[in-house]
């Protein structure tokens, strides 16, 4: 049996690649195309720059490539998936233990042919995906406690926390975990009905 395929770490530079693939499917122009068009404009602000690529038809992802080019790119940007971890836990040490654990356990289904997921990192989260679409959301909240939020249809109760979200965001469950240890078999069993769900 051939081995599956392992698991994506990604950061923002693996979305900057698919912005800039969206940016030239909706408009059939690269970023240096657009570049030299907003040059061309003349556009004397940042303002006035996203407001003329909304105008052209360059909107929403498809804009941050651009804008990032012409005006700098954020600072998480340039960090690597490492460093956004460490941020997330600078002052916090004691609970990057609990991002580890979960972390591992999603690793470890392509290793046993469970599933194929991806970790993404932000700055200030971890983004766990299906090949579809996220299913959970890895947050430090405080000091002293991790919230994996997540995209499931079912009603609150044992571990399953009903979470604060507008009408439109569909994350409105939480696992609370204080301790690594706390990642055992319900959090595995819960993430997983995440995963298929949203498979």
């Amino acid at each position: 049996m051939a081995d599956a395929p392992r698991p994506e770490f990604k950061s923002w530079h693996e979305m900057l690649d698919w912005m800039s693939g969206l940016l030239l499917r909706r408009t059939g122009h690269d970023v240096p195309w657009w570049l030299g068009a907003v040059r061309n404009a003349g556009l004397p602000t940042e303002a006035a720059t996203r407001t003329w690529l909304t105008e052209n038809g360059v909107a929403g992802y498809a804009q941050n490539p651009v804008m990032w080019e012409l005006f700098g790119f954020p600072d998480f940007f340039l960090k690597d998936a490492a460093e956004l971890l460490e941020g997330q836990y600078a002052d916090r040490l004691q609970l990057r233990p609990i991002a580890d654990a979960v972390i591992a356990l999603v690793l470890a289904w392509a290793e046993d042919g469970t599933g194929q997921a991806t970790v993404q990192l932000r700055k200030t989260y971890i983004s766990l995906l299906t090949p579809r679409r996220k299913f959970a959301q890895v947050t430090p909240v405080s000091k002293s406690a991790v919230d994996i939020f997540l995209r499931l249809d079912e009603p609150a109760g044992g571990l399953l926390e009903a979470a604060a979200a507008r009408p439109d965001n569909a994350f409105r469950l939480k696992i609370r975990l204080r301790q690594a240890s706390e990642v055992g078999a319900e959090v595995a069993d819960i993430l997983l009905r995440a995963y298929r769900a949203n498979t």
